[in-house]
């Protein structure tokens, strides 16, 4: 019998997945339009074979409509924010002109990280990441994210989807067998991008805001930040590069 890696054990110590649902989240985003998030962009043609090859092996167990390009989340920024200061769940330039100062001061390099195969939390199945080095961990310290995850220990990983019901794990890992043992996808990481969803849209496609390139340690910015806020805000004016 294999033995069950970590992952697996968790995500089988429960009797049932958690259900999904398609609808509007008002008591979430409080009328806000859209989230930003600090992510790797996966979204290569390899990557995304993986992942649909993954959804076929899932069928009829995923959320429809999926539409979320491969990525792996690094930190949350949160709501861009309306006015000054900004609440809780939201942020503003000086955070970002923050992070970008100590992603500079660490002298970040290119780095590689691996895609494995499939496993799962208990609402959304995923692609296994691996990285031989502390790369995620310095990354993750200079966007301040190095505490407590709102899902546990941070985990690395590429969603390939979410759960549309209560499903029965076990069965749900007989699913995973469906997927021949592939060799992991070799990564080269050079930039970090600054991505954005629609609040309102479970699975909503991802939107890029900015990359920052870890060779250069420059911010190029696509999209201005105040776009994708409510109202003007004096914390979100935009610069074509924050350096």
């Amino acid at each position: 019998m294999t033995e069950l890696t970590p992952l697996r054990q968790r995500f089988l110590a429960a009797p049932l997945t958690l259900r999904n649902e398609r609808r509007d989240f008002p008591e979430w985003h409080r009328g806000r339009r859209h989230y930003v998030l600090w992510a790797l962009d996966m979204d290569t043609p390899t990557v995304r074979a993986r992942m649909a090859a993954a959804q076929r092996a899932l069928d009829g167990l995923l959320l429809d409509e999926y539409q979320r390009q491969p990525h792996v989340t690094l930190a949350l920024c949160g709501f861009p924010a309306q006015a000054r200061p900004p609440v809780e769940d939201e942020f503003d330039r000086h955070l970002l002109s923050a992070q970008v100062k100590a992603l500079q001061g660490q002298g970040l390099a290119a780095f590689d990280i691996e895609i494995g195969g499939l496993e799962s939390f208990s609402s959304a199945p995923f692609l296994t990441v691996h990285e031989g080095h502390d790369a995620f961990a310095t990354v993750r310290r200079c966007l301040q994210s190095e505490g407590s995850h709102p899902h546990g220990p941070y985990v690395p990983h590429v969603t390939v989807g979410l759960y549309a019901d209560a499903w029965p794990r076990t069965e749900v890992v007989d699913r995973f067998a469906q997927i021949p043992s592939l060799p992991r996808l070799r990564h080269r990481v050079t930039h970090l991008s600054l991505l954005g969803y629609a609040a309102a849209q479970i699975g909503g496609a991802l939107f890029t805001l900015a990359k920052y390139e870890l060779e250069t340690g420059r911010m190029h910015w696509y999209a201005p930040l105040t776009a994708y806020a409510d109202q003007s805000a004096d914390g979100l004016d935009h610069r074509q590069d924050v350096v």
